[in-house]
């Protein structure tokens, strides 16, 4: 994969994310709907492809006001790795082409491969997530929308215990997968299905998007590393 190539995946699956994100705002309060029809107008130039370096420095800037408005990353994690994605592409795009666009582009990739082992260790390392009680928890008294029937599956202890170290194990040797372009693929896939079966069950749509945006990062990066070696 090209880095060029890479780089216009990114931005299609980042101004899909973005147009998914502001949607949940626009229908809200006037002062939502003045903060994302802006970045939803700038997702869809982004999707053009038209002038992407100067529609992706507009998007840095505009999302200034939005932390300003909600006091930082307002829902976490995923509006990190949003922000993050845009950062990186945008720094991409004007920096000189060469070792140090390519720099920038892979330090993405290398924050999302932390992003699933530091995840994964926070998660094996708490006696509560390796006895499966975590995850019963989360389907018992979790505020996000599971629906009554899935709440049942707290009381299926053996399920959960293996689930739990299934999403363990995955996010703590996701790192491994870059040794191989097909395993990669694999593991991306698996990544993939994971977000969905969270935005499925607990309405969290917005890291299935962000994540995958990220995705083409972490394949020009392996690709890359493999030429290099």
């Amino acid at each position: 994969m090209t880095l060029d190539f890479a780089l216009r995946a990114t931005e299609i699956l980042l101004a899909i994310a973005f147009l998914q994100q502001s949607a949940e705002h626009i229908s809200g309060s006037h002062t939502a709907r003045l903060l994302f029809i802006p970045r939803a107008t700038l997702a869809v130039a982004l999707l053009t492809g038209l002038h992407s370096q100067w529609v992706l420095l507009a998007l840095c800037v505009h999302s200034i006001f939005v932390l300003h408005r909600f006091q930082g990353p307002y829902n976490g994690g995923s509006d990190r790795m949003g922000l993050l994605i845009l950062y990186c592409l945008c720094l991409s795009r004007w920096l000189p082409a060469g070792l140090l666009s390519q720099a920038t582009f892979g330090y993405l990739g290398i924050q999302v491969i932390l992003s699933y082992f530091i995840s994964g260790q926070v998660k094996i390392v708490n006696p509560e997530w390796r006895s499966g009680r975590a995850l019963a928890d989360v389907f018992s008294f979790s505020a996000y929308p599971v629906a009554e029937k899935l709440r049942r599956m707290a009381n299926w202890p053996r399920l959960l215990w293996g689930a739990s170290w299934v999403v363990m194990l995955f996010e703590v040797l996701f790192p491994l997968s870059f040794l191989n372009a097909t395993v990669l693929s694999a593991a991306l896939v698996l990544a993939a299905m994971f977000h969905l079966a969270n935005a499925w069950l607990f309405g969290l749509n917005r890291f299935l998007w962000f994540w995958i945006a990220s995705y083409p990062s972490l394949i020009w990066l392996q690709s890359r590393i493999i030429e290099g070696g």
